[in-house]
């Protein structure tokens, strides 16, 4: 590094980070309570400070300076002065080393130590005691970023929602054990760009990969210590920095690369990000940077004692969004992903902590304005995560126009009705329509609803149909973390087993409720792996579980039970995207005839008999068949009949009137059987099945 100036300049309050022009540095950061902030520079090791600046000016309360001669690979950190009372809110600590909020590269990771919080932990008056400790050994250090983008042309896919299927997966259990890449690239963004990789997605099906936390996490000391890692990553150290280890090479255009192969695939990019908490944790966690730069004003702490975080989050803090700073903040990561990693959407973890204000969970809240009339955000794809822990947490379907929705009631529901619960024939009709009593308001569309069985929270496809119960010893808790409520069964065995008959009644109902999910109405959202049947363990709360319990076995995959599982995947996938009244663009209810005597949709029992309100009534009913019509193209119209068994045995349902030319396009009882015209009047559904028939129609006869 050239000689360092004596003295800052005064710079420029915007942007906020670190702002390298090839000349030198701007820095600019947020607090409205500090009295003084310090800019501390490192030698390329991060473990020498060899420079402190004050920054010269304030302007608007974000504290700023620019250093000529700073250029990209620099590591710095910062120092905030300013009154340490914890009974009022605020926890400066000069002694603590500050990790910018807006770094976009880190160097270094925490090293866990009792100098990272900003009292003194033995002390007996906890919180309230000050730690003069310096904590800069401990702390990783923001990188200026200088690094040049490299895209070739390419357009983003813009999937249309209707059109979109999503497979959520984990960045480096995906392809951790995938030998057919090089080792020091599994697990990392540069694996997804793999030909091999993509071509598996592109052979399934997929339109866009949800990607579970990738912004820069922090390893939980209590996780350290009992030897596991936070593996989930909904622990965020930098909105605006990538995880460290999902770098092979430790460059921000292995990013670029990954996305750009998945765009020429046709294939999104959709970010799980986590905004609603930072991973300092409740007023006894640690001070590595927000808390530092502004406690009050960037956490949300209790009106009538604000020693005392609020804890809607269930991690300790949550973040206030409702701060225009903070508001800021978040605005500012999600564009900086979208203008420079070209991703294609975000999932917000815990969305209703997002929406937030003074009086609870609003739909027009500040934050979700700001995202719906962004230009940038515009057209990327939004989806929530629409509970938290705070009062009234549970707002599925109350999100505004523009946001897709985690429906946790489809999950649910498709579980129980695939048991055999009672009282569950109406409540399947809703869901395969798109929850539309939920969704159907303000213009919204069945896309809203994001449908899914299983989700990275909770048992895997092959675990939900084979243990009653959770089995999370691995995880160091006593069994008592992750969910009581799975609404799984085991069929007769827990964890795996040899006999004939439970496996096959096992793969029956993951091949059922399978067909459900994609012949459903709303947006299908299949977990990575479920595909071919991956398994852990039973382990419903793998957050901690970096290890063969959470990474895909490709073993599985490649399988005689795991191909097969996985071609009908992909087939049920292909019926949804040829077949029309699959994923319908608009709420459908019931009242337009689409031909004559056929409207374009219409539920019937076994008998072939339209469903009254005696039948709906009927609570042990487990025969269902849902028949749907649209008309497309040209003078042509697509139908579709489902028909769902969840019963044990074999049912004879009669096909209803009037007759059309079917084919038999699907039977999940028998996978490999190819598809057949079907003329008869009836036709076999075998026990906890799904038979789809369809047939093109002219909508003029003549």
């Amino acid at each position: 590094m050239p000689a360092l100036p004596e003295r800052m300049q005064s710079g420029s309050p915007y942007p906020l980070g670190a702002t390298c022009d090839g000349m030198g540095t701007n820095f600019a950061v947020f607090s409205a309570h500090a009295e003084r902030i310090e800019l501390c520079l490192f030698d390329p090791s991060g473990k020498r400070e060899i420079a402190r600046y004050d920054l010269p000016e304030c302007t608007d309360e974000i504290w700023h300076g620019y250093l000529p001669r700073v250029r990209g690979g620099t590591l710095y950190g910062y120092r905030a002065y300013g009154p340490y009372a914890p009974e009022e809110g605020h926890r400066f600590n000069p002694n603590k080393l500050l990790l910018d909020p807006y770094a976009r590269f880190l160097h270094g990771q925490v090293r866990w130590s009792d100098a990272l919080h900003g009292y003194r932990v033995s002390s007996p008056r906890a919180d309230l005691s000050f730690d003069r400790r310096d904590s800069a050994a401990a702390m990783p250090k923001a990188v200026v970023v200088d690094e040049p983008m490299h895209w070739t042309q390419g357009n983003r896919p813009h999937t249309p929602w209707k059109e979109t299927v999503v497979y959520e997966t984990h960045l480096k259990g995906f392809t951790r054990n995938l030998k057919r890449i090089r080792q020091h690239e599994r697990g990392t963004f540069i694996a997804l760009a793999d030909p091999y990789v993509i071509d598996y997605l592109v052979k399934l099906g997929i339109t866009a990969v949800e990607l579970l936390p990738v912004h820069a996490f922090l390893q939980d000391r209590r996780l350290t210590e009992m030897k596991l890692r936070n593996y989930w990553g909904y622990n965020t150290l930098a909105f605006f920095a990538p995880e460290p280890s999902y770098l092979s090479e430790g460059a921000l255009n292995e990013i670029r690369a990954a996305v750009q192969a998945l765009h020429a695939a046709g294939i999104e990019v959709i970010l799980d990000v986590v905004y609603n908490h930072t991973c300092e944790g409740s007023e006894m966690g640690t001070t590595m940077s927000f808390r530092g730069f502004d406690n009050k004003s960037y956490y949300r702490l209790m009106a009538d004692n604000p020693r005392y975080c609020i804890n809607d989050t269930g991690t300790g803090n949550t973040v206030n969004t409702a701060h225009p700073r903070v508001l800021q903040l978040v605005m500012d990561s999600l564009r900086y992903w979208v203008n420079t990693f070209h991703v294609d959407g975000f999932r917000f973890d815990l969305g209703v902590s997002l929406g937030r204000e003074e009086n609870g969970f609003d739909p027009n809240c500040g934050l979700f304005d700001a995202m719906r009339q962004d230009p940038v955000l515009a057209n990327v794809k939004l989806i929530s995560e629409p509970w938290d822990i705070g009062p009234g947490g549970y707002q599925l379907g109350n999100h505004p126009p523009g946001f897709a929705e985690w429906n946790g009631k489809y999950r649910d529901d498709l579980r129980k009705f695939w048991k055999g619960d009672s009282n569950m024939r109406g409540i399947l009709a809703g869901r395969l329509q798109g929850s539309g009593e939920l969704f159907d308001h303000q213009r919204r569309k069945p896309w809203a609803s994001v449908n899914f069985l299983t989700a990275h929270d909770g048992f895997s496809l092959e675990d939900l149909v084979s243990y009653n119960d959770k089995h999370n010893l691995a995880n160091g808790e006593d069994n008592h973390d992750g969910g009581n409520d799975n609404e799984s069964y085991n069929y007769g065995v827990e964890g795996p087993t040899d006999d004939p008959a439970i496996r096959l009644a096992r793969d029956r109902v993951k091949r059922a409720m399978l067909s459900t999910l994609f012949f459903s109405h709303g947006t299908p959202m299949l977990l990575g792996g479920d595909e071919f049947g991956r398994t852990q363990d039973g382990n419903n709360n793998a957050y901690c579980q970096d290890n063969e319990i959470s990474w895909y076995d490709w073993k599985l995959a490649t399988s005689d039970r795991g191909r097969e599982l996985t071609d009908f995947v992909g087939r049920l996938v292909r019926l949804r995207e040829q077949h029309p009244t699959l994923r319908a663009a608009h709420f459908l209810r019931g009242d337009t005839d689409v031909l004559p005597g056929i409207r374009e949709v219409a539920w019937f029992d076994e008998s072939g008999s339209e469903m009254t309100l005696d039948t709906w009534g009927y609570t042990e009913g487990r025969l269902l068949a849902l028949r749907r019509a649209q008309a497309y193209g040209e003078k042509r119209a697509d139908v579709t009949l489902v028909l769902l068994n969840a019963t044990p045995e074999m049912h004879v349902f009669h096909i209803p009137q009037p007759a059309v030319a079917w084919r038999r396009r699907s039977n999940s009882a028998e996978p490999t059987a190819p598809e057949v015209a079907w003329t008869e009047p009836t036709i076999e559904v075998q026990g906890r099945s799904v038979v789809l028939l369809a047939a093109t129609v002219r909508t003029d006869p003549a």
